[in-house]
């Protein structure tokens, strides 16, 4: 009897299987994920899971015993080699052929890698999977200086984590200013005060060359200079894990090509989560988001339309960002925006600035302000008095 198969077991994969079930699906679910886990939560690793704040049980999205009793079959540490969407079936690494009635592929993103020389040194840590953290945590204990290459935000998570906890930290980025590619200088600049005053160094226009070291990691090479370090963490983001999608004939483009139902150019075939590139009706043009909300949305979205409804996936992007004591949440996309709108003070680490094209709210980004946040969802293409948005004792929700 064939099943509906899940390849990849996380975030968006748990929140599929377990939307199958309430949406009354009675029939066969497996989830095939190559990693020893069941369905995990991946923002809390660089943060609150490193710091040994949050247990490894607390980590995972549901209880193991959640997929027995809603009869999902959860089979981890099994690797699928191919799909052949004629047969439809998978293949996993042992050979084993299962049969699927409809597929979902929610294979998410690897670290890029850097190819350097020295680069395989025992010591070069990447960060995205529980085994990667609890590698990380445990050098820690040993390390006295860390260097990190990437000053994007799981660099700086990271970073915030490790000078908190007392190891010398240096920071090592390519481009002119840290989270470059993400945000604005303002907040960039922002970010660079917020961790240089907790003493974390950060070096910009930086680009590493090799590594060297005696049996291990000491030190990291980059322009003229080799700075010390025994534990190296790299973190220059993240591919999708389109190469089965590929092979099966399946279009890809910067991930795995899906249209606003969540379904590939192959019938019965849909794929979820960062591994896709998507239509945003609201946006207007096509994305690819690396975010959790994203992975569950789709996941939702492509479970319905897999059991035969009609629903289109349109949402706008919202991210956030933990670093020490500060949660930054953002809606939206900087880079859209003609103008700005501070609202507070940055100086006091609780302020919202609002981002508007042609009057309109195209995002946000919020630090220690969850009322902008939630309200800038709703704000969202709406055209508002930047006087109001800028005044702290005015009520945003009258611009609603």
């Amino acid at each position: 009897m064939a099943a509906m198969v899940i390849i990849g077991a996380g975030q968006g994969a748990g929140q599929a299987a377990a939307s199958f079930r309430q949406e009354g699906y009675e029939g066969d679910i497996i989830i095939l994920g190559d990693e020893a886990y069941p369905p995990y939560q991946r923002p809390p690793l660089s943060k609150q899971y490193l710091s040994g704040e949050m247990p490894r049980e607390r980590v995972f999205v549901r209880p193991e015993k959640f997929y027995a009793d809603q009869r999902i079959d959860l089979r981890t540490s099994v690797r699928v080699e191919s799909i052949d969407p004629a047969a439809k079936t998978v293949t996993t690494a042992s050979g084993e052929a299962i049969e699927f009635e409809k597929l979902m592929i929610a294979t998410g993103s690897r670290p890029r890698i850097l190819n350097a020389p020295g680069s395989d040194l025992p010591g070069i840590h990447y960060l995205r999977t529980i085994a990667d953290v609890d590698g990380i945590a445990a050098a820690m204990e040993q390390a006295r200086k860390v260097v990190i290459v990437g000053g994007g935000y799981i660099g700086l998570e990271v970073a915030s984590v490790m000078v908190s906890s007392g190891l010398d930290v240096t920071v090592l980025e390519m481009e002119d200013r840290i989270l470059q590619r993400v945000t604005t200088p303002e907040m960039s600049a922002y970010y660079h005060q917020l961790h240089t005053s907790r003493g974390l160094k950060i070096l910009t226009n930086t680009t590493v060359s090799g590594f060297s070291g005696e049996g291990k990691v000491e030190q990291v090479l980059c322009n003229d200079a080799a700075i010390e370090a025994d534990l190296v963490l790299i973190g220059i983001g993240i591919i999708p894990n389109i190469e089965i999608a590929e092979a099966a004939g399946i279009e890809c483009a910067n991930g795995i090509v899906v249209d606003d139902h969540c379904r590939t150019s192959v019938a019965d075939i849909y794929a979820i989560g960062d591994c896709t590139n998507h239509p945003n009706p609201i946006l207007d043009r096509r994305l690819r988001l690396e975010s959790v909300p994203n992975a569950l949305e789709q996941a939702r979205v492509a479970v319905a339309n897999m059991l035969g409804k009609d629903k289109v996936y349109a949402a706008v992007p919202w991210f956030w960002s933990d670093q020490y004591e500060l949660k930054l949440q953002m809606v939206g996309f900087s880079s859209d925006g003609d103008t700005q709108v501070l609202r507070g003070d940055m100086a006091t680490n609780n302020f919202a600035v609002f981002y508007l094209k042609d009057g309109a709210v195209v995002a946000v980004d919020a630090v220690n302000s969850p009322r902008e946040f939630m309200i800038c969802k709703q704000l969202y293409s709406k055209q508002v008095d930047p006087a109001v948005l800028a005044d702290p004792n005015a009520d945003l929700k009258t611009l609603l």
